[in-house]
């Protein structure tokens, strides 16, 4: 089954549950940019309170979560940070 490779960036509350900056991941042709979201709380459920609150960057720009990805490219979960 064909599938592409994408690059994830981590930040915030998912870069302290994968104790890393980034991750390199398969995913199977078609998957929407939610995907990466919906995998990453499969594999650390106690980030789901973050589910509904997470934006997507694709390549630098702001992407809605059902757009498709492509190989190679570059995703950005970003969370609601606070502070100052």
């Amino acid at each position: 089954m064909p599938g592409i490779t994408v690059t994830v960036k981590l930040f915030a509350a998912y870069q302290e549950a994968y104790g890393v900056p980034e991750l390199v991941l398969e995913f199977p042709e078609d998957t929407p940019v939610a995907g990466v979201r919906d995998r990453l709380l499969g594999e650390h459920p106690e980030l789901a309170q973050l589910c509904d609150i997470t934006r997507f960057g694709v390549n630098l720009q702001f992407v809605e979560p059902d757009t498709i990805l492509q190989d190679g490219v570059m995703v950005v979960l970003i969370p609601p940070v606070s502070g100052g």
